[in-house]
């Protein structure tokens, strides 16, 4: 609880999180492996296998954000706001085949994408075979001769292992650093 001394409130004790309960360290390779190879499938267009890393059930979710006072109560996250994506998997191979589209100019010529993926951490969940992993990312991405844009953020997924015993995506939060995208179009799965 803030104590008032003037205008700056200040904590009168830090508190510590509680400690997670740590998965096993195959299983946290397995999942950075998993997270590096989708950025590379994503790197190389390789979509349609990239999309075979999606459960049926999948939910592709990147609000828009707001830049708010901290005394405006109202959720920084609103399902019921404008999302640039707010996908089902049907959704997502709608998107995949309108980038692949010979007639979609703003892919032609292609996009060169870089993702790169940091900050991994892996939790177990209450629902055996589901984990919750958060991770940072920054994805570059050229255009033509000399466009360059950048894009920034931190993901909350939920992975869960399907029959063969591979990891699937059943659930992606996508919150960006920018307020304002300045690229000219959002070709680009984060």
């Amino acid at each position: 609880m803030p104590v008032n001394l003037g205008e700056t409130p200040i904590l009168r004790k830090p508190v510590a999180p509680p400690p997670p309960m740590l998965p096993p360290r195959d299983l946290v390779f397995e999942v950075e492996q998993f997270l590096y190879r989708e950025a590379r499938l994503l790197d190389d267009e390789r979509y349609q296998e990239w999309l075979g890393l999606m459960t049926e059930d999948v939910h592709y979710w990147m609000p828009g954000i707001q830049s708010r006072h901290r005394r405006d109560k109202k959720p920084r996250l609103d399902p019921r706001r404008m999302a640039f994506f707010d996908d089902d998997l049907l959704n997502m191979r709608r998107r995949v085949t309108r980038f692949l589209d010979p007639t979609a100019w703003a892919e032609d010529p292609p996009t060169r994408s870089c993702h790169i993926i940091s900050n991994i951490e892996v939790e177990l969940t209450d629902a055996p075979g589901q984990y919750r992993v958060y991770s940072a990312f920054v994805n570059c991405r050229g255009r033509g001769e000399a466009e360059e844009y950048w894009l920034s953020g931190r993901r909350n997924d939920v992975l869960r292992r399907v029959e063969d015993g591979g990891l699937r995506l059943a659930s992606r939060e996508i919150v960006i650093t920018q307020t304002v995208l300045l690229a000219k179009n959002l070709n680009v799965f984060l």
